[in-house]
């Protein structure tokens, strides 16, 4: 019997996703659990599987659409199955490869319906990743006429790099300054100076925001507008816990050791359990306190921002939590994100350590209630009993909706979360 395959919802939140590309083709066998496509949602791109064995009998909508959570996408049947009155039958009648052939019949290739190397959206804009389009802007290359390499023929950054080391460097035009005359008496005027050499021509370029940036943008400026942020920072002493890491790490091999930010998650999932309402969400007139510590922890990917979700994290082992985070960070950045990865946030946190940034503030990601911005960890001189000493220090600040907590709830778990860090023994129990 045939099986439709709708669009996922990834997320609390979600309301549409946009189809980037089919993987498996019309009339080309697919395995359960194989993956069918690939979408675009406003958090990542992940990998549609198919829930059923058997041929790829129809694609419902085109690479490009945005479809609604739970429309058809796909049918999938038995071989030489029949298949009647299905979902959007008219728009896939109007497909060439379903005119091409018989419903029902494999095609056994998909080679027809293959984009062209250089690929354009509905409205003739050449397809890219956000990087390769800055990049591009930066050095003056036409993205028209660059091959892309990436998904469906999208210009990666692959791409523009190889265009910029097969370019010909321009050699400097040669300025010529006259040399002085030997029997020029000394109070003779000095040579002239060159003309300034002319700029080269600087206009400003238009681009189309990539419809990911839009939805992102979208998403920010209705927390923004429609939630009522606070923020409180605390300054916690690192010292302990950036001991600690090291005792461990010396004795990890590379692929197991700690980061800051391992610490981070289990400290604040801990914290959230006497601290309900800032692992909450506003939900009409009914505010959810959420059983499950879920921590939504923001990655930075090449063409943009993922937040991947580890889930319970409180009752997960600091080895455990570094394992999970670094295996989804790697499916992240290989295109191979699941479902799960990103699904479920209560609570994110945003470290901007790495790129010694010491403050800053996010915004709320909804439905969540609070996110945590995290600095770097600074060597900056500290005065205990009178004597000055060098010390670590890492400030971090909270964004919370005051619709759901006020300022003495959120100011008690700062309390209690910069308890855990400055004792970081207690995370281990």
């Amino acid at each position: 019997m045939a099986e439709i395959i709708a669009m996922p919802k990834l997320g609390f939140d979600m309301a549409e996703g946009t189809l980037v590309r089919w993987v498996v083709g019309e009339g080309e066998k697919i395995e359960k659990g194989q993956v069918l496509a690939e979408i675009e949602t406003d958090k990542a791109t992940v990998e549609v599987e198919s829930s059923a064995e058997g041929i790829v009998y129809r694609h419902l909508v085109k690479a490009g659409d945005v479809v609604p959570v739970g429309t058809p996408i796909a049918v999938i049947a038995a071989p030489g199955e029949e298949v009647k009155d299905l979902p959007g039958e008219a728009a896939a009648e109007e497909s060439p490869l379903a005119a091409a052939q018989p419903a029902g019949q494999p095609t056994g290739t998909v080679t027809a319906v293959e984009a062209p190397i250089v690929t354009a959206d509905e409205e003739g804009r050449t397809k890219a990743s956000p990087l390769a389009r800055r990049m591009a802007l930066e050095h003056g290359i036409n993205l028209g006429k660059v091959q892309g390499s990436g998904p469906g023929g999208r210009v990666v950054r692959r791409d523009i790099e190889r265009v910029l080391q097969s370019a010909p460097a321009e050699p400097a035009p040669e300025i010529e300054t006259p040399l002085p005359s030997v029997a020029a008496p000394a109070v003779q005027p000095s040579a002239p100076i060159p003309a300034a050499m002319p700029l080269p021509a600087m206009e400003d370029q238009r681009a189309a925001v990539e419809k990911l940036r839009a939805i992102i943008g979208k998403r920010m400026v209705e927390s923004k507008t429609q939630i009522p942020h606070f923020y409180l920072t605390s300054e916690v002493d690192m010292a302990a816990l950036m001991d600690l890491r090291k005792q461990f790490n010396t004795q990890l091999p590379e692929e197991q050791k700690l980061s800051v930010n391992d610490f981070m998650i289990k400290a604040a999932a801990l914290a959230l359990r006497q601290f309900p309402n800032l692992n909450a969400s506003l939900q009409g007139n009914e505010i959810v306190r959420h059983g499950h510590r879920n921590i939504g922890v923001a990655v930075a990917l090449e063409n943009g921002l993922m937040t991947i979700v580890c889930k319970d994290a409180d009752f997960k082992s600091l080895g455990l939590i570094s394992q999970e985070v670094k295996e989804m960070v790697s499916r992240a950045r290989a295109g191979k994100v699941r479902p799960e990865d990103i699904e479920g946030s209560t609570f994110s946190i945003s470290n901007l350590g790495m790129f010694e940034v010491e403050q800053f503030v996010a915004i709320i990601n909804p439905p969540e209630a609070a996110i945590l911005a995290v600095g770097s960890v600074k060597e900056v001189p500290v005065v205990e009993n009178g004597v000055i000493k060098p010390g670590l220090r890492m400030k971090m600040t909270l964004s919370a909706d005051h619709r759901i907590t006020d300022g003495a709830e959120a100011a008690k778990f700062m309390q209690t979360l910069k308890n855990y860090l400055e004792k970081p023994a207690l995370i281990l129990l």
